[in-house]
């Protein structure tokens, strides 16, 4: 054994990121928010308003979310995202994997603008959550018709 190895050992168990069902679905969202490199407070309240009407968030007050959203932005500002997004899939229940796919669409569409960076983050996302690519177009195809107007 090196004598730097328990030390690095320590480190990278510290950088782990763990967190509860509830958070990882809000950090994904999170995720999708902040892709096009900035997170203004208008997106925040977006994002809590969005959350506030699932089951999910149902008994979440607004300064559990705003703490909640604290954490989340401080773990994305340290780890970048996507270690954020690896750590939200694992602790995700597969039961939320469509409706966190949907979320993430609406919210990227919701400017009425898709850049390629939020492209590449729904593509990616859409893999990573296993979502079949014609459940993704259903989606998407409906996403587009709910932010149209």
């Amino acid at each position: 054994m090196g004598l730097f190895d328990k030390i690095r050992q320590t480190k990278t168990q510290e950088s782990q990121i763990t967190l509860g069902p509830a958070e990882s679905f809000a950090a994904i969202t999170l995720v999708v928010v902040a892709a096009d490199g900035y997170l203004a407070d208008a997106e925040v309240r977006l994002l809590t308003t969005v959350l506030s009407r699932m089951q999910l968030f149902r008994s979440y007050p607004d300064d559990v979310m705003r703490r909640m959203f604290d954490k989340l932005g401080n773990l994305l500002q340290r780890h970048g995202a996507q270690a954020l997004i690896d750590a939200a899939i694992k602790s995700l229940p597969q039961d939320l994997y469509d409706t966190t796919f949907a979320i993430a669409t609406d919210l990227i569409l919701a400017d009425g603008e898709v850049t390629q960076e939020e492209e590449n983050l729904l593509t990616s996302l859409c893999q990573a959550l296993e979502i079949p690519e014609a459940t993704a177009q259903e989606i998407i195809h409906v996403m587009i018709i709910k932010n149209k107007g």
